[in-house]
């Protein structure tokens, strides 16, 4: 292999070229490549590793609790869920269309498995995010407003692609949410969009914040280009740990048998 164009290559910072070059100089002369067929794998091969690192780095400041996948996803357990609607929503256009996901119902009905999905759909394709609980995104404003940092805490929240914020209504919430949610919603209307995940009913969101007022200009903003998926039934959660039970069971049963 030639050293001086690996040294050129990686001169110009193409990296993925040099890790790949051997394989792909052999490859084009055991197939008997053409000379541009050979240069379209170079740079498919340098397109990717620069889409893995940007992943990377967007994925490190998304703060993402852990990485799922849609395919992960138990659709039996809750078969009267939209599928083809939030499979349409991992394509991420609804993130060039500013608009926004409100998933509701009880703990352990999948929320935050399709949040995070989505949000790692919108990284890979290479838009920014960040994932914050409702309560740490209020605790953190009420923080900042005391140390005078609220305004590069605002610029943060507001002009990322895409905000997650969960458990609408898990934690109690600090005086302050109501007027710190509406300062992010009125900042991002139009402009950014939003996934919000709660365990509350939208006629209780105004009791949950302390201001109805605040609560319905909040609504009114991002209902309006936001598409609201409900999620019934039980816990996934005490039904995965009811399965694990039985198996053990089973596989104890079967070595008394044996």
């Amino acid at each position: 292999m030639n050293n001086e164009l690996e040294r050129k290559l990686s001169s110009l910072k193409l990296s993925g070229m040099v890790d790949t070059l051997a394989i792909r100089n052999q490859e084009a002369m055991s197939s008997k490549l053409a000379y541009t067929d050979f240069l379209e794998l170079l740079v498919e091969d340098e397109l990717n590793k620069r889409r893995d690192r940007l992943f990377a780095r967007h994925l490190k400041q998304a703060r993402v609790p852990e990485i799922k996948h849609l395919e992960e996803f138990d659709w039996s357990f809750n078969p009267k869920l939209p599928k083809a609607l939030i499979f349409d929503l991992a394509t991420a256009r609804f993130i060039t269309q500013h608009g926004g996901v409100l998933l509701l119902g009880p703990p352990g009905t999948g929320k935050t498995h399709i949040a995070t999905a989505l949000t790692i759909a919108v990284l890979q394709a290479g838009y920014t995010a960040l994932y914050v609980s409702a309560f740490d995104l209020s605790q953190n404003l009420s923080e900042a407003e005391i140390t005078g940092n609220r305004k590069e805490l605002i610029e943060q929240y507001t002009h990322t692609d895409l905000l997650v914020i969960e458990d609408l209504g898990m934690r109690r919430l600090p005086a302050t949410a109501a007027e710190d949610l509406l300062e992010i919603f009125v900042r991002r209307y139009e402009k950014g969009s939003i996934i919000v995940t709660s365990n509350r009913p939208l006629e209780d969101w105004g009791k949950l914040l302390g201001d109805n007022a605040a609560t319905g200009a909040i609504l009114d903003r991002f209902l309006h280009h936001a598409d609201v998926i409900k999620l019934d039934g039980k816990s996934y959660r005490m039904y995965d740990r009811r399965e694990q039970h039985r198996q053990i069971t089973n596989d104890n049963l079967n070595e008394k048998g044996e």
